[in-house]
């Protein structure tokens, strides 16, 4: 202590506080270091403690790194429009030691998640990005540097959306592209616009879904509710394993729901039974439709995982939240009034994405699939979801679907 007196480094009412003469300063890649004016050196430790720090993660979100006329850095937060020559993120400086992960839950939102963080090297696909969980999945993506494009079989509301992101902010990079899952024509087409661009894809989200639909068959010869929530997805996967293969680390967030509880798909035999995916008209009804094809989700994202977790590619399921007050119950005007009146006690959308948002991004998550998650929590799905066998034999059965109608496509 007498030598810090001597120095004049003890007059100072915390332990962090820098001494008179000496400066806190971050490089570009975030290491803290310490400028001494009156001596006219730097070190990487603190003067007082002795310890390094760093800051903690990448720039806020609307921040953003750049170099004036006289070489210098500079931050720029374009939300607030203004300029300085401090680094944001010495605001939240951490010592040099091992950080453990964060805990999340079901009021976390999903830019909390993503805040300091920066995806400006990472491409995502996002089905169903145009409004709901989705659009708010893919909005806070875009606000943090990634290219995002927004797969919808609406073009012209995909294109509003990824408007209204721009609008917010003006260096965002969100795309809109066309694709109809209840049509595997559409989603074979999409794919090849897609791989025509030369892109990489390091995140897929299957989003995309229907609920509470009127009984109909697609062009493929398929119910649509089946189709669209999960066949649609298959052969989007299928038809884009290469690329993500190639872009490795990639990962797959597959949202199902806990609906898929209250069903089965097996026949007497044990088997997965086609007749209950797509059943006729007679035997329909909409909100079991509904909930096997959210069971069927977590059987494609668990064999996702199983098969393609070997090259890189990882696989999870998500449930969003419990009645969450999206447009997906559109078609049904008793589930649109009971919704309505639930409303104030639901999720917002953004705490709605923040489980798709943390499995396609959490550290602690790399390499690990063939989970589900609730709330930002790893828990159990159902009895039957978890039987592998079934995930196998939806599998090979999805497989023969799509080759069955590519084989039609030809012989027409």
């Amino acid at each position: 202590m007498a030598a810090l007196k001597y120095a004049g480094m003890d007059d100072t009412d915390s332990e962090d506080e820098l001494p008179p003469g000496w400066e806190e300063r971050s490089t570009k890649d975030g290491w803290v270091y310490y400028a001494n004016h009156d001596e006219m050196k730097t070190q990487w430790e603190h003067p007082k403690t002795g310890k390094k720090k760093r800051c903690a993660g990448d720039l806020p979100y609307g921040w953003e790194q750049e170099t004036d006329e006289k070489g210098q850095i500079i931050y720029v937060d374009h939300i607030n429009k203004r300029t300085t020559y401090f680094d944001p993120r010495q605001a939240f400086t951490v010592e040099d030691v091992v950080v453990k992960p964060r805990r999340y839950d079901g009021n976390t939102a999903a830019l909390e998640i993503l805040q300091g963080r920066d995806f400006s090297n990472k491409v995502i696909l996002i089905t169903g990005g145009n409004s709901g969980i989705g659009f708010e999945t893919a909005r806070s993506f875009a606000l943090h540097g990634a290219h995002v494009i927004l797969v919808c079989r609406n073009l012209s509301r995909a294109s509003k959306a990824a408007g209204l992101i721009q609008q917010e902010w003006h260096k965002a990079r969100v795309e809109a592209m066309m694709c109809d899952l209840a049509s595997l024509r559409s989603v074979r087409e999409f794919a090849e616009s897609y791989k025509a661009k030369k892109l990489p894809l390091h995140i897929l989200v299957c989003n995309a879904g229907v609920c509470t639909q009127p009984w109909s068959l697609t062009e493929d010869g398929l119910e649509s509710t089946f189709q669209t929530c999960h066949l649609g997805h298959f052969l989007l996967v299928q038809c884009l394993q290469d690329v993500l293969r190639r872009s490795a680390p990639a990962r797959v967030v597959v949202v199902s729901s806990e609906s898929h509880r209250f069903t089965d798909l097996l026949d007497s035999c044990a088997k997965v039974d086609l007749a209950l995916l797509s059943p006729q008209k007679k035997e329909y009804w909409s909100m079991l439709a509904y909930n096997r094809a959210k069971l069927c989700n977590i059987f494609f994202s668990n064999e996702l995982h199983r098969r393609l977790s070997p090259h890189g590619v990882t696989s999870n399921a998500v449930h969003p939240g419990n009645m969450m007050y999206t447009s997906i119950h559109r078609s049904w005007w008793l589930m649109t009034f009971l919704f309505s009146l639930a409303r104030p006690f639901t999720k917002s959308m953004q705490q709605g994405a923040a489980t798709t948002v943390y499995c396609a991004v959490a550290p602690e998550l790399e390499g690990l699939g063939g989970m589900y998650f609730n709330n930002c929590f790893r828990c159990l799905p159902s009895i039957q979801a978890q039987d592998q066998s079934s995930a196998a034999s939806l599998w090979e059965l999805s497989e023969r679907l799509v080759a069955d109608r590519s084989a039609g496509i030809q012989a027409l």
